[in-house]
């Protein structure tokens, strides 16, 4: 029996290691296929957006853990602050996380934000781009630039909002494509 129980146990540890270790994408990977529903403050559409209604389209995907905490308003806001920067850039801004599109919509309104918020509550894309966070079961907060062939153009798996430098090497890096 105990060894029927340590055989468990092991198999147990190593699905849980395999479900942490998450292939990251690096610049010049193929962005997954996705089409996630999203919110905006004024709608909620069930349909989603999809990586085929953004082709040939620059845009950033910007993971955050979750609507109302504290460091992801902080980050929504300074988007929302700076979203004539990327319209000039002709960038399209997208936030994601794994709630709910009415948690959106709601969050959407109370800090007027200007730009479409896509909700993965299965994980599955998350998971393809490597921030899923299996333990605390939200994204870590990571941003990416995808360009109009669909490849990822400047990753930041550790994107930070204690300061602008993250933001603003973001911007940056839009600026010289």
């Amino acid at each position: 029996m105990q060894k029927i129980l340590f055989g468990i146990a092991a198999v147990c540890a190593i699905l849980a290691t395999s479900a942490l270790a998450q292939e990251k994408l690096a610049v010049g990977d193929n962005v997954p296929d996705f089409k996630l529903p999203y919110a905006t403050k004024d709608t909620i559409v069930f349909e989603g957006m999809s990586s085929r209604d953004l082709a040939g389209k620059t845009y950033v995907l910007a993971f955050y853990p979750a609507d109302w905490s504290g460091g992801c308003t902080r980050e929504v806001c300074t988007f929302r602050d700076a979203l004539a920067d990327f319209d000039e850039l002709n960038v399209t801004v997208l936030g994601v996380s794994v709630d709910s599109p009415f948690s959106h919509r709601k969050w959407a309104r109370e800090e007027n934000l200007n730009f479409k918020l896509l909700s993965d509550q299965t994980h599955k894309f998350g998971k393809a781009m490597g921030v899923y966070n299996e333990e605390r079961g939200v994204f870590s907060r990571s941003t990416f630039v995808i360009g109009p062939d669909g490849k990822v153009k400047y990753v930041d798996y550790d994107y930070s909002v204690r300061d602008n430098q993250d933001f603003e090497a973001l911007k940056a890096t839009l600026a010289v494509e």
